[in-house]
């Protein structure tokens, strides 16, 4: 879901006709949402953007550095994707990863996007990391991409939904290191070019996917409708919007202005973004992501939720039931280990998550979760 600056939220409660409820405003948002023109499946991304010209990390296929079928070529729809071009350092801290994506929006967390790396039959595997609202394949993974690599593990990742104010991305996409804010629907379609680039390079017939917060909803969008069943193994995800997220602090803002009288749609989705307003409870999106059940068959989903997620609230909207022939382990951080206060955030830096992860990648080679105090908001790798 969003971040840096994202809303809270609590479970929609029942309230009388002069105040609606937070449900209330997501079905009046996700009813102005219908209607408004879709963005198309073209072959490049918007005007003005940002897209390199094929060199560094990540252009070793000879596909270029943006892509993903975002919006039309006038960039008027949902914006685009793009490789990442060059290296950022490891970090353990939050605050210092998502501040170092800001001012490096294109670069690599390290561990990931070798081109070269071929899987072996240990870890026959690639892994396609996705980022969340808000943030970029740097700050997402700048403490895990190594470990992962270092396990014996091809690690992929790029920048997806990259959208300016005018393609709907919000006031936050003013930012260069903001990203995730076009449609999700388009966001999927980056993804499914994605992967397919990665089997090709590594000669895979599937991946495994991590996924943090709506990374973790796009990555289940993809397998639903975008082809990518039968293409992942196992998804990984953490904080995920699965089903969606109250958004207590715009259904407050919304209430007091549509008191007034006054159409509020415009402004929200000016604010948070098309992606963002997509994550709220009860939009066209989530209803249609769980339509027909949390799962698909042959995948193995685990789901990972934090009792201090502040973004995905309630944090058991993250978990899943599992369908018929899929697998379901959802995993609430703090059970087992009550001194890890991870939030939305900062669980990507926690080394119970990580160990998860291993765990999850690879059962046999890391059995054991690890246990240690990681600070809310800053993260730290088990450390202030």
């Amino acid at each position: 879901m969003r971040h840096a600056m994202s809303f809270t939220g609590v479970a929609a409660h029942a309230a009388p006709e002069s105040a609606p409820t937070e449900q209330t405003l997501a079905e009046y948002i996700s009813a102005g949402l219908k209607g408004r023109p879709a963005a198309n499946s073209g072959s490049a991304g918007g005007s003005g953007s940002a897209c390199t010209s094929g060199s560094g990390a990540g252009s070793g296929n000879g596909s270029g550095n943006c892509y993903g079928g975002s919006g039309s070529s006038s960039g008027s729809a949902g914006g685009y994707a793009s490789d990442t071009v060059g290296y950022g350092p490891p970090m353990t801290s939050w605050v210092s990863a998502f501040g170092y994506g800001l001012s490096k929006p294109d670069v690599a967390p390290p561990g990931t996007n070798d081109w070269n790396c071929k899987p072996t039959a240990e870890h026959p595997r690639p892994v396609v990391a996705l980022h969340g609202t808000w943030m970029n394949a740097y700050n997402a993974l700048a403490y895990m991409g190594q470990p992962i690599k270092d396990a014996g593990f091809c690690v992929f990742t790029f920048n997806y939904g990259r959208s300016n104010l005018l393609e709907g991305g919000g006031l936050g996409s003013i930012l260069p290191g903001v990203m995730g804010t076009g449609y999700i629907q388009d966001s999927a379609k980056q993804v499914a070019i994605f992967v397919d680039r990665v089997l090709a390079a590594t000669g895979a017939a599937t991946v495994d996917i991590v996924a943090h917060s709506q990374g973790g909803a796009l990555a289940n969008w993809y397998t639903k409708y975008e082809g990518g069943v039968g293409k992942v193994k196992s998804l990984l995800t953490f904080g995920a919007t699965h089903h969606g997220t109250s958004l207590d602090g715009i259904g407050a803002l919304g209430r007091a202005i549509n008191n007034l009288g006054i159409d509020i749609l415009g402004f929200i989705e000016m604010f948070v973004g098309h992606s963002g307003i997509q994550q709220t409870i009860g939009s066209d999106f989530v209803n249609k992501l769980n339509a027909n059940g949390d799962t698909v068959p042959g995948i193995d989903y685990t789901i990972v939720g934090t009792r201090y997620d502040w973004v995905t609230n309630p944090y058991d909207l993250t978990f899943l039931k599992a369908g018929p022939g899929a697998k379901v382990d959802n995993i609430v951080l703090q059970d087992g280990c009550e001194q890890d206060v991870s939030d939305h955030l900062t669980m990507m830096y926690s080394p119970r998550a990580l160990s998860i992860v291993l765990r999850a990648l690879d059962p046999a080679g890391h059995p054991q979760l690890d246990c240690t105090f990681n600070p809310w908001l800053i993260g730290g790798d088990g450390s202030l």
